[in-house]
């Protein structure tokens, strides 16, 4: 994608405020997060967004999904940008079980790279919930940080408990 080229974007209500996801040139979900478009700016790191609740209707729908209970994996095509290491994180984050947590030390041993390093790949993730980094906790079962609020981590895995 051209740096130029602006992502579209909408913002809608979940059980735990509001939502924001942004599709690429392609439609693939380049950001998400919790707040509004200043929110999902930041994930970004550009602030070129356009209103488009149709082009991003399918992220939109399975969020919905997922928060009703009607969905345990998303389908939709991501489009994160980072460096290599980052995104072998990511990926790995996506392959935690609906349900499940891993901790930094499980996930590093996956990827390769220390537990810190894998917590700060972990943290610039900016694709929160669809990239389900709020599965990852402290070895010792702790929550640990949580760019939206360890509160909304914690409703985020209650939710997935059931």
């Amino acid at each position: 994608m051209n740096t130029s080229d602006p992502y579209h974007f909408s913002t809608f209500k979940t059980p735990l405020g509001s939502f924001s996801v942004a599709v690429d040139s392609k439609g693939g979900v380049a950001a998400a997060a919790f707040g509004g478009r200043k929110s999902l700016g930041l994930r970004l790191h550009s602030d070129r967004l356009i209103m488009d609740p149709a082009g991003t209707a399918p992220a939109r729908r399975q969020v919905e999904e997922w928060f009703r209970g009607e969905r345990k994996a998303f389908t939709l095509a991501l489009a994160p940008a980072g460096t290599s290491f980052q995104r072998k994180v990511w990926s790995a984050l996506s392959r935690i079980p609906y349900g499940a947590t891993r901790s930094y030390g499980d996930l590093s041993k996956k990827v390769g790279g220390s537990p810190r390093a894998v917590g700060r790949a972990n943290a610039t993730n900016p694709i929160c919930l669809l990239i389900p980094c709020h599965r990852v906790i402290g070895a010792d079962g702790s929550l640990t940080g949580y760019a939206f609020g360890e509160a909304r981590k914690r409703k985020l895995l209650r939710h997935e408990a059931g």
